[in-house]
């Protein structure tokens, strides 16, 4: 398991309510719409404001919230609907872009925040975490409720968690004024239960499953405090779990750099016995070829594991027989049936060192230069070569 804050969230929701949360972060393709709309687009691509105690939130979620702050000893604000055309006319004008709410009715802002929920492409609460919320509602202490609830909070993604955290933190001070509105938390909870948490089907509709629907946002709006707030106990998890992470890793990456070994390659003799009418490839002729100070991997390897080559040294042409230079008209065996003797001659070993270094151009083998400006290997080093 990948260690991230949601995947010890999930974990201890798991460990200790029993609560299983699986990701529901998907990459999906979303649609960009330009412009200042802002009814039935997603929330990313809303004209946003950034708030310090809570991050970016809706400009139009700002506005009519502070708007109906100064009027929220309103009776029955948020239950009472507001006129419909007016409220059409409101859309229009916030559609683009234009300020209008400081006119309006209170009871066609509060219901345009509602329709500003519940029309959005995907729920503020998302839907994957309903169960999750509805089971958290049913545990049997309310400590265990509140803790499993704010744990499920943390997962949300950034623009929905600071979206309703400004929401609940306002809707908080509405309740507070209950005794000159009459709305209290579970009423504000009833109103607002089918724009966060709509029921995703039939089944979801029954009066228990909306009662317990009723009781998460009752609960989010009685502490707003603790919305998106992730625990000190998790917290200490998550920088316990990242320290021995590292630590970890550290020691296996040491452990391997250690453990680490340079393989050199090997060839055997009697594969290069079988090839010996096989020239080399070019990079290898290019790289034997080379003078420098030190010797090659290939000449020091031909050298010390080859007992052959003493007997090819002795069976070179004495030094008083011509050699013609090679030409790039001559075959590989042409070459090689002129410069050596017959087999009775080579026994002999009367052919002086001398005439190796005249063949090979260079000491240990190297390649001969024809006219023609191609290269070409001397018989000791094409039945060498590797």
């Amino acid at each position: 398991m990948k260690i991230t804050d949601s995947n010890v969230i999930r974990f201890h929701l798991h460990v200790l309510h029993g609560i299983t949360v699986k990701s529901f972060e998907k990459k999906r393709e979303r649609l960009f719409i330009s412009g200042s709309k802002t009814f039935g687009v997603p929330l990313e691509n809303v004209p946003r404001r950034y708030i310090p105690e809570f991050g970016l939130v809706p400009c139009f979620l700002v506005d009519a919230c502070s708007y109906l702050m100064e009027r929220a000893a309103t009776v029955g604000l948020f239950r009472k609907p507001g006129s419909l055309p007016r409220i059409k006319t409101l859309r229009t004008k916030l559609n683009i872009g234009e300020g209008c709410l400081s006119t309006a009715s209170p009871y066609d802002v509060a219901t345009l925040i509602k329709q500003f929920c519940r029309e959005l492409p995907e729920p503020l609460l998302p839907s994957e975490l309903h169960a999750a919320l509805l089971k958290a509602q049913t545990l049997s202490s309310p400590d265990d409720r509140t803790s499993a609830l704010q744990l499920l909070s943390c997962l949300l993604p950034a623009r929905n968690s600071s979206c309703l955290h400004y929401l609940f933190d306002f809707l908080s001070k509405i309740s507070q004024r209950c005794a000159d509105n009459l709305m209290t938390t579970s009423n504000i909870a009833i109103v607002f239960a089918p724009c966060l948490l709509p029921p995703p089907n039939k089944a979801e509709m029954s009066e228990e499953r909306l009662e317990l629907r009723v009781l998460v946002l009752r609960a989010f709006i009685e502490n707003p405090h603790l919305f998106g707030v992730i625990p000190k106990a998790v917290m200490d998890s998550v920088e316990f779990l990242m320290n021995f992470s590292l630590a970890k890793k550290g020691k296996w990456s040491q452990k391997r750099r250690h453990s680490f070994k340079v393989m050199r390659p090997t060839t055997t003799v009697p594969r290069i016995q079988r090839r010996s009418d096989v020239l080399p490839p070019v990079c290898e002729r290019e790289r034997g070829c080379t003078s420098g100070n030190g010797k090659t991997l290939r000449r020091s390897l031909g050298l010390e594991a080859f007992p052959s080559v003493l007997l090819f040294r002795t069976c070179l042409p004495s030094a008083d027989e011509d050699v013609r230079p090679v030409t790039s008209l001559d075959s590989p065996r042409s070459v090689f049936k002129d410069t050596f003797k017959s087999p009775h001659d080579r026994l002999k070993g009367d052919c002086p060192l001398g005439r190796f270094s005249r063949l090979c151009g260079d000491e240990g083998g190297s390649p001969v230069s024809t006219g023609d400006r191609k290269r070409q290997l001397t018989p000791w080093r094409r039945s060498t070569s590797i």
